[in-house]
């Protein structure tokens, strides 16, 4: 058996586990999507949306990068952003960061890798913008974690500024932005920031 024969074999259990408890699950999946909240997450192999958030399959719509980055230069996001807006209707983004994040990591200590380190540099002017903070904070993990939320942050308000979602907020639509950060080392994900339609809309 190949290694990873287990994963399928896995998955036929999973499959039949649901399907025993209701038959005609897969069939109503697969009629459409109309999921509510529109995900950009961290690639990193520990954040699973529907794991942590205890959630089924069509409930989150997903875009995943290295350190939960939001870049109007990345064409991927800016799809995956008009479609959850535009065409599923979603009613929330998340920007969704986590504890001991190997993208924060690296801005701080520094890349060898010049496509890591092209991607991240948004991390690493965060980093510039706040270095008294950061600096005044004990421990190497402290001050990776305090520069996660600070980025996860500054995505929001970038995602609050474009022009798909001031777009989306002039036609009325009730569409809210949030800021989460995961704990890995608690598993809790808990909420930094969160913008309103009406906080927005003059």
């Amino acid at each position: 058996m190949k290694s990873y024969d287990q994963i399928f074999l896995a998955n036929r259990a999973w499959a039949q586990t649901i399907k025993n408890v209701d038959e005609d699950y897969f069939k109503n999946l697969s009629l459409g999507q109309a999921p509510k909240y529109f995900w950009i997450g961290c690639s990193d192999s520990r954040m699973a949306t529907t794991v942590i958030t205890r959630s089924q399959l069509g409930q989150f719509f997903v875009h995943r990068n290295v350190a939960n980055l939001v870049h109007e230069e990345d064409a991927s996001l800016m799809a995956a952003l008009s479609f959850a807006v535009n065409t599923l209707g979603v009613k929330h983004i998340v920007v969704a960061g986590h504890t001991n994040c190997g993208g924060v990591k690296a801005a701080l200590e520094g890349t060898d890798d010049k496509y890591l380190d092209k991607w991240i540099g948004e991390i690493t002017e965060t980093l510039n913008d706040n270095i008294e903070e950061i600096d005044g904070i004990e421990g190497d993990e402290n001050k990776a974690n305090r520069l996660a939320e600070l980025s996860v942050m500054k995505q929001v308000g970038r995602l609050a500024s474009m022009e798909i979602i001031k777009d989306a907020w002039g036609r009325g639509q009730r569409l809210f932005v949030h800021g989460w950060l995961f704990d890995i080392a608690t598993g809790e994900l808990n909420s930094i920031k969160e913008i309103h339609p009406d906080d927005m809309i003059k």
